[in-house]
């Protein structure tokens, strides 16, 4: 029998070569999200049924009204949230989630840090607070592929490929939809649509759905059914719909970062706004249940039974309330599956409010729910065919998903013509990143003006005079020397075929020639950071300084756009699956 060290060994070796074993290494990531999955979710619907006395097959959002003492659980979870950021040391350090992982870090997370982010969010989950567990579930597919890249040491980008895979078949293993989970890995976690990706992705796909299916779980959508056949003419309004799902998500987005910022200025302590996030909620939670955690049970309960256009409003605006608040308190989870309920809750008010200008039915109120619980989760999560196909597989209604498809392209046209980032880059932004999606960026941010410069660079005091330059320095021996004066600062650089020049006055000093005296590069600069400073310099060649603007090396415009265009050049080869 083959050692463990053997076997993975040869798996190793085989999957840099074999298709056939990667893919089989993604199918067992994909298995392993659907486990983490389904204990994640567990775990936080058992602390739900444990302070909220739920009955067994009960759903905290769907209760009819929760007495007002039973809701000091909102800040009873505040501080045992606080207590677990104490306990693992959660505030002292920056966490990756999956997508900046994959456009920033090659795919590489912190499996500690993983589990500490799963943790926040059940806790905030499972205590009741407006957020949901969905960012949990990408969070551990992606540390279940980064177990396996440190076991299998995969390519840059295969190990990119496999925290999609992971992290879509969580999404598969949630929703019991294996097209979604794959459109959620490209879309969302990897940022391309690649070929070379296609069949890792939906084999971990499928193997969460089927892992997560023969465990007994119930998939969040498994009850949605689509209204009356969709017309032609339905189109242009499903695609007004998106326009107003567009704007509101915005809108959302906004209201999450306006609100941490009052709380900034609030100078409330990190540590006590949990619990104030938990006392806020408290009286929205009184208006309605709808409005804790998730909202699976509400958003089945709202489709299944009519409610007046007064109720929806009321639910809209104290959801909406609710998931700002738990969030720009420092409660942690994402809005993934609040988008889909609001969205069913603009679809329905878009519904009732034309069959009201009109006088009678133009939509049908649930299809028009399913039009904007994509609409708004396109606009704020992004990943259009990702929720079509979460429509599509709830459903299985191909005209609804075509409607779908019309309005999540608008939503999301719109947002990025007008806002430009979806929630989880959105976040992003604010940190100070430039991150729009996660598309592979990474490679530019470790490719920087040290490791590109070279280093044996002749030098000589700015002081000199032309004739000992050209003594040291004959035609032919280099091109470029850099000028420094005697406490070694950068004072420029000089051509060398100028000092050669008929009207050059021996006697000169050599700094009467110098260039690009004001004009250097700093050594952490990245590539594309240093071809901006080229353009602007119109200069062949830049010395690079450290902070103290003593030269460590030079670097040409020509070497850099050519490592550029290598660089290009490779992702485009694997984007294809031909590295």
């Amino acid at each position: 029998m083959a050692r463990p060290g053997a076997l993975i060994r040869w798996i190793r070796r085989r999957a840099r070569t074999s298709e056939y074993v990667f893919i089989a290494l993604a199918t067992a990531v994909g298995a392993a999200a659907a486990v983490a999955t389904i204990l994640i979710g567990a775990a936080a619907r058992t602390l739900q049924h444990w302070f909220y006395r739920l009955p067994p097959t009960a759903r905290l959002s769907e209760l009819p009204a929760i007495g007002g003492p039973v809701l000091l659980v909102l800040p009873l979870g505040g501080a045992a949230l606080i207590l677990f950021n104490r306990l693992t040391r959660a505030r002292r350090r920056p966490m990756v989630d999956a997508v900046e992982a994959n456009a920033l870090h090659g795919g590489i997370m912190s499996v500690p840090d993983s589990l500490v982010i799963s943790g926040q969010t059940a806790i905030s989950n499972g205590f009741g607070a407006s957020v949901g567990l969905e960012a949990a579930y990408a969070q551990l597919g992606g540390a279940a592929a980064s177990v396996a890249s440190r076991l299998f040491n995969p390519r840059r980008a295969d190990r990119r490929v496999l925290v999609g895979a992971g992290a879509g078949a969580a999404i598969a293993a949630a929703f019991g939809a294996p097209l979604a989970g794959a459109f959620y890995a490209f879309e969302i976690v990897i940022g391309a649509y690649t070929p070379s990706a296609i069949a890792p992705v939906a084999a971990a796909s499928l193997a969460g759905a089927l892992v997560a299916q023969g465990l007994g779980v119930q998939p969040y959508l498994l009850n949605a059914t689509a209204g009356q056949p969709v017309e032609t003419h339905h189109y242009l309004l499903y695609g007004l719909l998106g326009a107003i799902c567009a704007l509101l998500g915005i809108l959302l987005m906004l209201g999450v970062a306006g609100a941490e910022r009052l709380v900034r200025l609030a100078r409330v302590p990190d540590a006590a706004r949990p619990v104030l996030g938990g006392a806020l909620l408290m009286p929205i939670a009184l208006v309605s249940p709808q409005v804790l955690s998730a909202g699976h049970g509400a958003l089945h309960a709202d489709l299944a039974v009519g409610v007046t256009a007064g109720f929806i409003l009321t639910i809209l605006l104290a959801k909406s309330a609710a998931s700002i608040i738990s969030l720009a308190c420092s409660f942690r989870g994402g809005l993934f599956f609040a988008s889909l309920f609001l969205g069913t809750l603009i679809g329905q008010l878009f519904a009732l409010g034309l069959a009201a200008i009109v006088g009678h039915p133009v939509v049908s109120p649930v299809n028009a729910a399913l039009v904007g619980m994509a609409g708004l989760a396109v606009a704020v999560v992004g990943g259009p065919m990702t929720m079509a196909m979460l429509v599509l597989e709830a459903t299985h209604d191909f005209g609804l998903t075509g409607a779908v498809i019309a309005a999540a392209l608008i939503a999301g046209t719109i947002v990025r013509e007008t806002f430009g980032y979806s929630f989880s880059t959105w976040r992003l932004h604010l940190r100070g990143e430039s991150v729009r999606s996660a598309r592979d960026v990474g490679w530019v941010r470790s490719l920087t003006a040290r490791q590109m410069m070279r280093r044996d660079t002749k030098v000589m005091l700015a002081s000199s005079s032309i004739g000992e330059f050209r003594r040291r320095f004959p035609l032919g021996s280099t091109t470029r020397v850099v000028l420094i004066e005697p406490d070694g600062t950068y004072a420029g650089i000089v051509p060398t075929a100028v000092a050669y020049g008929e009207r050059c006055d021996p006697a000169a000093p050599v700094q009467s020639l110098a260039v690009a005296q004001d004009k250097a590069l700093s050594a952490d600069l990245d590539i594309a950071t240093v071809m901006r400073r080229f353009d602007a310099a119109q200069s062949d060649e830049l010395a690079v300084l450290d902070s103290g603007r003593k030269v460590l090396g030079l670097i040409s415009e020509t070497f850099v756009r050519r490592r550029y265009a290598e660089e290009l050049e490779k992702s485009q080869r694997e984007l294809f699956g031909e590295a």
